[in-house]
Protein backbone atom coordinates (compact mmCIF):
# COMPACT_ATOMS: atom_id res chain seq x y z
CA UNK A 1 0.00 0.00 0.00
CA UNK A 2 2.99 2.47 -1.05
CA UNK A 3 0.03 4.88 -2.04
CA UNK A 4 -1.26 5.24 1.20
CA UNK A 5 -0.01 8.22 3.42
CA UNK A 6 2.13 6.45 6.72
CA UNK A 7 0.18 8.30 9.42
CA UNK A 8 -2.69 6.23 7.29
CA UNK A 9 -1.06 2.62 7.65
CA UNK A 10 -0.04 3.11 11.40
CA UNK A 11 -4.05 3.16 12.88
CA UNK A 12 -6.59 5.51 14.46
CA UNK A 13 -3.98 6.98 16.87
CA UNK A 14 -2.11 8.53 14.00
CA UNK A 15 -5.43 8.88 11.88
CA UNK A 16 -5.74 12.56 12.12
CA UNK A 17 -3.17 14.31 13.73
CA UNK A 18 -3.91 16.56 16.75
CA UNK A 19 -5.34 19.91 15.69
CA UNK A 20 -5.82 22.87 17.65
CA UNK A 21 -9.32 24.24 16.29
CA UNK A 22 -10.57 20.29 17.98
CA UNK A 23 -12.93 20.46 20.73
CA UNK A 24 -11.09 19.91 24.03
CA UNK A 25 -12.89 16.57 24.73
CA UNK A 26 -11.75 15.16 21.14
CA UNK A 27 -8.17 16.32 21.34
CA UNK A 28 -8.40 14.28 24.88
CA UNK A 29 -9.79 11.37 23.54
CA UNK A 30 -7.22 11.50 20.27
CA UNK A 31 -4.35 11.91 22.93
CA UNK A 32 -5.68 8.59 25.04
CA UNK A 33 -5.82 6.46 21.77
CA UNK A 34 -2.29 7.60 20.23
CA UNK A 35 -1.01 6.44 24.01
CA UNK A 36 -2.57 3.38 24.02
CA UNK A 37 -1.50 2.71 20.49
CA UNK A 38 1.99 3.66 21.57
CA UNK A 39 1.60 0.56 24.22
CA UNK A 40 0.41 2.36 27.04
CA UNK A 41 -2.31 1.37 29.38
CA UNK A 42 -4.99 3.80 30.93
CA UNK A 43 -4.58 2.72 34.65
CA UNK A 44 -7.77 4.69 35.67
CA UNK A 45 -11.06 3.42 34.54
CA UNK A 46 -12.56 6.69 35.29
CA UNK A 47 -10.87 8.58 33.48
CA UNK A 48 -11.34 6.80 30.43
CA UNK A 49 -14.94 6.51 31.60
CA UNK A 50 -15.08 10.49 31.66
CA UNK A 51 -13.30 10.94 27.97
CA UNK A 52 -16.19 8.95 26.54
CA UNK A 53 -18.84 10.65 28.28
CA UNK A 54 -16.95 14.11 27.06
CA UNK A 55 -17.42 12.33 23.89
CA UNK A 56 -21.33 12.07 24.18
CA UNK A 57 -21.43 8.20 25.16
CA UNK A 58 -23.11 6.44 27.68
CA UNK A 59 -20.74 4.85 29.57
CA UNK A 60 -21.48 2.83 32.98
CA UNK A 61 -19.51 2.74 35.48
CA UNK A 62 -19.14 -1.13 35.43
CA UNK A 63 -18.49 -1.20 31.91
CA UNK A 64 -14.93 -3.07 30.74
CA UNK A 65 -11.72 -0.45 29.93
CA UNK A 66 -11.47 -1.80 26.84
CA UNK A 67 -14.81 -2.05 25.44
CA UNK A 68 -15.02 1.85 26.60
CA UNK A 69 -11.57 2.02 24.55
CA UNK A 70 -13.38 0.54 22.06
CA UNK A 71 -16.29 3.10 21.82
CA UNK A 72 -13.70 6.02 21.65
CA UNK A 73 -12.42 4.82 19.17
CA UNK A 74 -15.32 4.43 17.11
CA UNK A 75 -16.83 7.68 18.11
CA UNK A 76 -13.54 9.18 17.06
CA UNK A 77 -13.64 7.78 13.34
CA UNK A 78 -17.65 9.52 13.58
CA UNK A 79 -15.62 13.23 13.81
Amino acid sequence: MRWMPEWCQRGLGALMPPRRDWPPEVRRAHELIVAIDKGGLPLNPAIVNQIGRSLGLEVSSKARIEDTVERIRQALRRV
